[in-house]
């Protein structure tokens, strides 16, 4: 499935996952092993693992993150990337809950 994205949407795929990951202002060691995991199945070089380690630590920019940049034919990717990492502490927050429903909204 990550085979079709280039770099570009695979930094682009992360910064998102991120994002979502700081949404209840908590990043948890679930979702930092889900983030690993999912850096190591993008097969990301060290200067792309940096920034990732990076948006762990402080939540990329809001301005930085617009779905409506992500193309048609990599939305269900995303989504259903996003849904692992707001599943993957076995709790989703409010917060969470509610900006998935609008990134689903907004990729229609």
């Amino acid at each position: 499935m990550y085979d079709r994205l280039d770099r570009r949407e695979r930094m682009r795929l992360m910064k998102f996952v991120c994002s979502f990951a700081w949404a209840d202002l908590e990043i948890r060691s679930e979702e930092r092993a889900f983030v690993k995991s999912l850096v190591e199945r993008l097969t990301l070089d060290e200067d792309e693992q940096a920034k990732v380690s990076g948006w762990l630590e402080v939540p990329p920019d809001i301005e930085s993150i617009d779905p409506t940049l992500v193309p048609h034919e990599h939305r269900r990717i995303f989504l259903e990337t996003i849904e692992g990492v707001i599943e993957s502490d076995g709790e989703i927050a409010p917060e969470e809950r509610e900006n998935l429903r609008v990134f689903e909204a907004l990729l229609e």
